[in-house]
């Protein structure tokens, strides 16, 4: 036996670690949808100022994730493809490896949960660095030399051993461990969006965006990161403020899997699609916005970026204020137009 990939499983350069996943196992199952179709189907796109205690801070773009009241953007996205997708946990790595090995024995492959850090190909990341909120789709394995094919959002396949996916899925590091998380797909009833499905989807980003549960979620997320970014040095010291730059910097850019723009360019291509769907070419408009919008988030990662490599970060945390203080305004502008269009 030797390790190759599974007859009709391709390897897709992709910019999300979720949508790039399920990209992947749509493409096997001959289900021609978008990335950023999926990721706008979803209602992937939000935004989140974030910081647990003993964690750094976080800047998230996205949306529908899981939480409580939510499906979460991979059923979201399968309801309104025709795909049934469930998600699956146990406390057992037995049983999640039972489970993984079941699936890929009989050639199908495999979207799960892993913490990143645990991963052998991830070279480049710090040594202590760990993010169990990763997605990766398993497209070939050899019960001989107890390897997988991973599937990441580079174009390569990763040849990773069972042992390394075993730590990988069971990591407990916080704030996102995977839980040994996987998904199944069923494809029978497989079909493309309706225009009133992507008007709800886009309803629901609308709704979060402009009218977020709570103070740092949406618009007044943004808000409320400007900020909060600018009191980090009264808990933080030199080292711990260069690396909640650097968090921020990979949450914002297309290296920590957004896209770019804080998946700001991912959903304006999306409306631009959704524009060809419905029928509608205000979307495309907004669309457009959007990806203007991503253009300034990128100066907010880049200034970000600088913080993480100088000696004193906290010289670069006032440049952030204007610009997010922008972004809010833009934002808050795109996303009511965007909701008086649909």
């Amino acid at each position: 036996m030797s390790l190759k990939s599974f007859a009709g499983f391709h390897s897709l350069e992709t910019h999300h670690c979720v949508t790039g996943s399920m990209l992947h196992i749509y493409d096997f199952h001959h289900h021609p949808i978008s990335e950023d179709m999926l990721l706008g189907l979803g209602a992937g796109l939000g935004f989140i100022y974030w910081h647990m205690k003993g964690i750094p801070p976080m800047f998230g773009g996205r949306g529908n994730v899981g939480r409580p009241g939510e499906d979460g953007l991979e059923v979201t996205a399968g309801q309104r493809t025709g795909v049934r997708v469930e998600k699956h946990y146990t406390g057992s790595a037995k049983k999640a490896e039972k489970a993984l090995l079941e699936m890929l024995e009989a050639g199908q492959p495999v979207m799960m949960n892993v913490d990143m850090g645990f991963l052998p190909y991830f070279t480049d990341l710090p040594e202590d660095f760990h993010f169990g909120g990763h997605v990766i789709a398993v497209g070939g394995y050899d019960a001989e030399t107890h390897q997988v094919l991973v599937a990441d959002r580079d174009k390569p396949l990763h040849p990773v051993s069972l042992e390394d996916i075993a730590k990988a899925r069971g990591s407990t590091f916080k704030p996102f461990p995977p839980r040994h998380m996987w998904f199944t797909f069923d494809f029978s009833g497989k079909r493309q969006p309706h225009s009133q499905e992507i008007h709800q989807a886009i309803r629901e980003v609308c709704t979060t965006m402009l009218e977020g549960p709570i103070s740092n979620i949406g618009v007044r997320g943004i808000r409320k990161a400007a900020k909060r970014t600018l009191k980090w040095p009264d808990t933080m010291n030199e080292e711990e403020l260069r690396w909640a730059c650097f968090n921020n910097f990979i949450f914002i850019d297309a290296t920590g899997g957004t896209g770019g723009g804080i998946f700001r360019y991912m959903y304006g291509r999306f409306l631009e699609e959704g524009a060809g769907i419905t029928g509608d070419e205000r979307l495309a408009d907004v669309g457009s916005d959007l990806r203007s919008i991503g253009d300034l988030w990128q100066e907010v990662a880049m200034i970000f970026k600088r913080g993480s490599e100088i000696a004193n970060p906290v010289d670069v945390l006032a440049e952030t204020t204007a610009p997010l203080l922008e972004l809010a305004g833009l934002e808050e502008a795109a996303w009511t137009r965007l909701r008086g269009l649909v």
